[in-house]
């Protein structure tokens, strides 16, 4: 790129001078990415745009820039781009870099999310800026609080980007942010721009179409990505071993790329720590991050992580996103990620200085997650990266945003209160029993026409301004644990009321701690430095188990497929292993397999939890009614004869049913109070279910095995 006349045709005469002129000469560039070039016509004229690019790809920048520009030349005033992202941490790491561009052009950007001081808030009100960058919740605490004059901050909105959309897309945080920016629309009185960014997804124009939301079909929109297809092979250096346990796993990673900057991810918070510590004991310079360490903890890693060189950080999917860490050497997987789209982040967080190539290695310490990994790799090796989808049915955000919205407006017309949401379903008609029931339980009262929150909806949600009502997921209680002054982190309660010989010690931050003092009434532990020992344990929440496509890919792998990747002696001993003993009794390359083992009959289907939970629902008659399904198999009653298989399958095939749920399931539904139970049972038997799945191995050839009793 060069200052003054631009290439005749090329986007970057679009740009404004003075931004073309800081790109050269402050930051450095010849030139933008063709990416991000892409990306400056259809932003600049206000459409809709999902911009698609791996990690460090430059999505920003791409639009940065072209806003940036509109902002100019259209002379916006106010808060005019709103920036959303899922994490706080993102925000942070990002705000110094946005607002850096902003004052390129005399303009300013802004931090606001949970952690924000009422200071700098007030700040914001009296002087806002032209760029606020914000959680979806912060947002919704905008537009019901009462310290925010909503309509004085938010009118100006032309333009808001959602990061990492896809991690927003796929869960209920999704329905929440389509609901909270169609009330912005109401509030800016004018469609409102909205460009996505995301990493490599499965079906972008799908979820274009989604986050376009009332306006989809009525407003132009674009897919715009570096070109790479789904069969594309993907590029990086990628190796796959097996340890057999995760003490051996810390032996290799100390041994292994010293002298290296290390990101190791981990699938649990409790591994994260028992690594962390064993690598620690081994004398190995090493930080932690995950979502129950303080924040003040985890900046401290990260910050710490970043500026050294010889050490390893080791995380959750916290670190997953965008979250800059620095310039790293190796990405080290523990076992597998659930999905190629999680690999594809993690892997693409090295690669970044010139002359260096992605990389991961899998140290995997079960051979079932050996297996898992395998099955991942080979899907990856194909280019396939799994589809995003909102989760169906999400009737207890309806009633939530039914009653954030009557906090907001302070009062609903009985019959005009669906066009809060510019008719988007389901936040329309179809809401009316949900409606009526928030009625008739007191969540709402009913004055002549007119709905105001009412004593049940200030008794369940109203603490601390009604805080509770901006989340749109439910957290298992957890206790605080301050050492001294400062918060280290959470714990889970159990850790602090099982039955244990001995002192209490608990492991978190990657170091041992005895427990002194707890607060029972406040939720807090007080503790001081252990020299070794302790336990890490936290209660995981949501829907367990493996997709369709991954257990499939695994019974290829068994059958004999090898993924595209480097497998060490020993995971190639370990694959070995499962083909000779194993897979001769649980797969069959024509079809599923249903194998008995005295009283223990299993059919193994192959076809990922929800299809299996599924199934065994419309099996009610031969399923085992104690055993619950795994990823692979579905437990059959121990006295099945072929006569009731036959029957049971034949009735099976005409018509799936929805899975059963257990009661409990429904409490970790956040603002299910506020449901009907029968709906919430639906909703969640709605979310457990997978139709595609279960049919797809009903059309399949079954092998009985039956055997003796």
């Amino acid at each position: 790129m060069t200052e003054g006349p631009t290439t005749p045709g090329d986007p970057s005469e679009r740009l404004d001078p003075v931004l073309l002129h800081h790109i050269v000469n402050t930051l450095g560039w010849s030139d933008l990415r063709p990416f991000q070039k892409a990306a400056i016509d259809p932003v600049i004229a206000g459409e809709d745009a999902l911009l698609l690019a791996p990690t460090a790809g430059g999505k920003t920048e791409a639009a940065c820039f072209p806003l940036l520009s509109a902002m100019t030349q259209q002379r916006w005033q106010g808060v005019s781009v709103l920036y959303l992202c899922p994490l706080k941490a993102l925000l942070n790491n990002l705000v110094a870099r946005v607002d850096s561009y902003a004052q390129w052009l005399g303009r300013r950007a802004a931090l606001w999310h949970g952690d924000t001081r009422e200071s700098q808030r007030q700040r914001i009100r009296l002087d806002p800026p032209d760029i606020l960058l914000t959680t979806p919740e912060s947002l919704e605490s905008m537009l019901i609080g009462l310290k925010t004059d909503h309509a004085q901050l938010l009118s100006r909105v032309r333009a808001v980007v959602v990061d990492e959309v896809h991690a927003f897309a796929g869960d209920d945080r999704g329905w929440h942010l389509l609901a909270v920016l169609e009330r912005l629309h109401r509030v800016a009185g004018n469609p409102i721009q909205r460009i996505g960014l995301s990493a490599t997804v499965g079906n972008p124009e799908q979820l274009l179409t989604w986050l376009q939301g009332s306006g989809a079909g009525r407003r132009i929109g674009r897919v715009v990505s570096p070109g790479r297809t789904a069969t594309t092979p993907p590029a990086g250096e990628v190796e796959l071993d097996y340890v057999a346990s995760l003490d051996n796993a810390a032996k290799l990673i100390a041994s292994l790329h010293r002298g290296e900057k290390r990101l190791v991810f981990c699938d649990s918070r409790q591994q994260v720590e028992q690594l962390g510590a064993a690598l620690r004991a081994r004398g190995v310079a090493v930080y932690l991050s995950h979502a129950s360490l303080s924040a003040d903890e985890r900046a401290r890693s990260e910050q710490a992580f970043a500026e050294s060189r010889d050490c390893v950080i080791i995380s959750t999917s916290t670190l997953e996103l965008g979250i800059d860490v620095g310039d790293l050497d190796r990405v080290i997987q523990i076992d597998s990620p659930g999905t190629v789209a999680s690999f594809l982040q993690r892997i693409g967080r090295t690669g970044r200085r010139d002359g260096s190539v992605r990389n991961c290695l899998f140290v995997t310490t079960r051979e079932e997650t050996m297996l898992q990994a395998a099955g991942l790799l080979l899907l990856w090796g194909r280019g396939w990266v799994e589809t995003v989808s909102a989760p169906p049915e999400p009737r207890h955000l309806v009633a939530q945003q039914i009653l954030a919205l009557a906090l907001q407006e302070h009062k609903l017309g009985n019959y005009l209160w669906r066009e809060g949401w510019n008719e988007l379903a389901p936040f329309d008609r179809s809401a009316e029993p949900i409606l009526r029931h928030l009625v008739s339980e007191g969540f709402l009262n009913d004055d002549g026409g007119l709905l105001f929150i009412g004593p049940e909806a200030e008794k369940r949600f109203g603490h601390r301004h009604f805080i509770d009502l901006t989340a749109s997921f439910t957290a298992p209680p957890q206790f605080t644990v301050l050492s001294g002054r400062s918060e280290i982190g959470r714990t889970d309660p159990s850790v602090l009321t099982e039955q244990r010989s001995g002192p209490r010690r608990l492991l978190l931050g990657g170091r041992s701690w005895q427990v002194t003092f707890i607060d029972w009434t406040r939720k807090r532990a007080f503790v001081e430095p252990a020299d070794s020992g302790g336990v890490a344990k936290w209660t995981s929440g949501g829907i367990a188990g493996l997709s369709y496509e991954l257990t499939r890919a695994m019974r290829e792998v068994l059958l004999g497929a090898n993924p595209p990747v480097s497998l060490t002696r020993r995971a190639s001993a370990c694959l070995q292993r499962w083909r000779e003993d194993e897979a001769p009794g649980i797969v069959h390359p024509a079809g599923s397999l249903l194998v008995r083992a005295g009283d223990d009959v299993r059919w193994w289907t192959w076809a990922g939890y929800r299809a299996n939970v599924t199934l065994a629902a419309t099996l009610d008659s031969v399923a085992d009614p104690v055993q619950r399904p795994t990823d692979c198999w579905v437990r059959l009653r121990g006295d099945l004869t072929s006569d009731m298989w036959r029957v049971a399958y034949s009735t099976a095939k005409e018509a799936l049913v929805l899975p059963d749920v257990d009661r409990r399931a429904v409490r970790g539904l956040k603002f299910s109070a506020a449901l009907p139970e029968r709906l919430a049972v639906a909703t969640v038997a709605a979310r457990l279910a997978d139709y595609n799945g279960a049919s797809a191995v009903l059309a399949e050839p079954v092998r009985l095995r039956m055997g003796q009793r």
